[in-house]
């Protein structure tokens, strides 16, 4: 698998990359956001690690350009401490993960393949859909259609609502949404679950603040209800 760093702290970025290589992965580096654009483009890796405060062009901008053209996998870095806040602001750019640094380079590497993985649809998810006059997902070809018109969601956004929509009509609970979609290297990341399904309603609720398709059970976790008008 091709990982491309995008980071303008070179001590950072060169650390990343040889733990990566170390751990079989093949490595393109970019050490600002045009850079890195350009690399992309040229390299098509199968994920981005993102840095977002570089000069120039931003990580936040980079990833909105790569999210026009691809639904590459994008892990964002911070050096900052993350608030929940932000981490909206990154997925509403298109990324899949907001991480802090420093981050221990084991658990770098367990992240990543955690997100290549969560990439990766299996077998059964293809034989599943939904579909009513308003909404349609189409696991096959990971697709989402709100009132006819395709809308994105990043590979992260789509695993979750597909273990949803596979337990449609069941609680999920909040651990093993983490389990499931994020893996066990995600376990004490409570927030996530809240963050990500709040992100996911605002695309594909008639009404986010009035949900019909994603419901809450409180202090339990979250279920998929189909509508009436399902036809599938």
């Amino acid at each position: 698998m091709k990982v491309l760093i995008i980071d303008d702290e070179q001590v950072i970025r060169e650390a990343l990359g040889r733990k990566l290589r170390n751990e079989g992965f093949e490595v393109v580096l970019g050490s600002d956001g045009l850079e890195g654009l350009r690399a992309f483009h040229a390299s098509r890796p199968d994920l981005v690690v993102l840095d977002i405060v570089m000069p120039g062009m931003d990580g936040l901008t980079v990833c909105q350009r790569i999210r026009e053209v691809a639904d590459t996998p994008v892990m964002m870095l911070s050096a900052q401490a993350i608030k929940e806040s932000d981490i909206v602001i990154g997925l509403e750019a298109g990324a899949d993960e907001y991480l802090e640094k420093p981050i221990g380079l084991d658990e770098f590497v367990a992240r990543v393949r955690a997100l290549l993985r969560r990439a990766q649809l299996s077998s059964t998810d293809t034989e599943q859909g939904y579909t009513d006059s308003y909404l349609n997902i189409d696991l096959h070809r990971r697709h989402v259609y709100v009132r006819g018109t395709k809308i994105h969601l990043t590979p992260t956004e789509f695993k979750l609502l597909a273990v949803l929509l596979e337990n449609a009509g069941r609680v999920v609970s909040q651990r093993d949404l983490l389990e499931q979609v994020w893996g066990q290297e995600y376990i004490d990341d409570v927030y996530y679950p809240r963050v990500y399904i709040s992100q996911l309603r605002r695309k594909i609720e008639p009404d986010p603040s009035n949900p019909i398709y994603i419901l809450t059970e409180h202090r339990i976790g979250y279920r998929f209800e189909k509508q009436a008008s399902n036809r599938t």
